[in-house]
């Protein structure tokens, strides 16, 4: 018996990234259970949430052509469509970036009582900022991470790169805090052209980390879960960009990297980055499903960052790990949406 029958599938953001999260929210919604569940697409940018369209248990999807898509009622999370009210009873987050990854989106649900998918709002923020993540996970003794600095829009910028240069070296990667898609991120190689990647950066947002570059010698990705009963992590990604660089956005949307699962490594460093992906998620409080990014290098497994809201097309990571491991990814929603 489950314990939803209306399941809200919430997708596009106020980020660079709307388009992508559309694509794992459409996704998303065409695998949900069709006999368990009435599923509900919702495209919710910059404030305007709208109904898009909607598919009955044991009936077909109907979309809404524009102009007469319902538009959802924020104060009670529901929407009047074909003259009948309806309630969502839970919240399946496929929004990445602002706000699905932010916190603020979670917050709105928890005020509401509205049970959803993802982790807490506190965690959310956390996680999503990945200065602040990694400040939760200084003192964890089971995970590296990379040498950093934390600068500010409106900080002296030449006395911050200076410093950088100095304390970490070249070269080095520049990244927004609370970023996704690899959007504003740069490798710089020479002092000089710091200030500009900085600069490139704050488009995505008002703070920005500088991380030494780690010598890598496999890029690897873990997504876990809670099954209902223990925390369990998905088979392990090697990500092997094809220009041999870094997985950057063209390296991940089009075409440009090989994303090998199971992971052609040692046995023992599958446990380990298992291992250590359980232990975050633990650490971190998280709920729901998230995928953890990270290097392996000679002197041990660095912490890149986390997704809260990880990829879910056919061609993302989790889906192909779902596959690895041999189950049938309906299936794998249901766990995620009944033990969230």
């Amino acid at each position: 018996m489950s314990k939803y029958q209306s399941i809200a599938v919430i997708y596009g953001s106020d980020s660079s990234e709307w388009e992508v999260s559309c694509r794992s929210g459409e996704f998303t919604a065409s695998r949900i259970d069709e006999f368990k569940y009435d599923v509900y697409e919702i495209f919710a940018r910059f404030g305007e949430w709208k109904l898009v369209a909607m598919r009955k248990a044991n009936s077909m999807r109907m979309p809404f052509p524009e102009g007469a898509q319902p538009e959802v009622d924020k104060t009670d999370f529901s929407v009047m469509v074909l003259g009948e009210k309806v309630k969502f009873d839970f919240a399946y987050i496929m929004q990445h970036g602002a706000p699905g990854e932010t916190g603020l989106l979670q917050g709105y649900l928890e005020m509401l009582g509205v049970p959803h998918s993802s982790c807490s709002a506190f965690v959310t923020t956390v996680a999503f900022d990945k200065y602040s993540c990694k400040s939760y996970l200084r003192t964890a003794d089971f995970v590296k991470l990379a040498p950093d600095a934390f600068v500010r829009l409106g900080d002296n910028l030449d006395e911050f790169c200076e410093k950088a240069v100095a304390r970490l070296g070249l070269p080095l990667f520049v990244k927004p805090t609370n970023g996704g898609s690899s959007f504003g991120i740069t490798k710089v190689e020479k002092a000089e052209d710091l200030p500009g990647a900085i600069r490139y950066a704050f488009k995505e947002g008002d703070t920005v980390i500088v991380e030494a570059a780690i010598t890598c010698e496999h890029e690897l990705t873990c997504a876990v879960y809670f099954d209902g009963k223990e925390v369990k992590a998905l088979p392990v990604i090697e990500i092997v960009p094809h220009s041999g660089g870094w997985f950057d956005y063209e390296a991940k949307y089009n075409g440009l990297s090989s994303e090998i699962c199971p992971a052609p490594i040692p046995d023992a460093l599958t446990a380990q980055v298992q291992d250590i992906s359980c232990r975050i998620y633990k650490h971190l409080g998280c709920k729901g499903l998230i995928r953890i990014d990270y290097i392996a290098a000679p002197d041990g497994i660095y912490f890149l960052e986390i997704n809260i809201i990880p990829g879910m097309t056919n061609a993302s990571l989790v889906p192909k790990m779902v596959r690895a491991a041999g189950m049938d990814f309906t299936a794998f929603l249901t766990q995620i949406i009944e033990n969230s």
